[in-house]
């Protein structure tokens, strides 16, 4: 079961589209957590965060490549 906010739309592209999109801002808002933890020195959190950021830009390229190709498959 979903908890939550539902889609405005039922539509499985938009629900990609916009986890991609959060996806790749949550790897922007990443870079002002490791500046943070590394201007403190806590290398260990800082690490964490480049972590979380690189697995967010492996989902991202993924979720790309899926949309692409399901744009395609739905224009031909």
């Amino acid at each position: 079961m979903v908890t939550g906010l539902a889609s405005p739309v039922m539509d499985q592209n938009y629900d990609l589209i916009h986890v991609l999109q959060e996806s790749l801002q949550h790897i922007g808002r990443l870079e002002t957590y490791i500046a943070d933890a590394d201007a403190r020195g806590d290398t260990e959190l800082a690490t964490w965060f480049r972590k979380m950021q690189e697995n967010n830009r492996r989902a991202s390229e993924q979720g790309k490549k899926m949309l692409m190709a399901r744009l395609q498959e739905e224009m031909s």
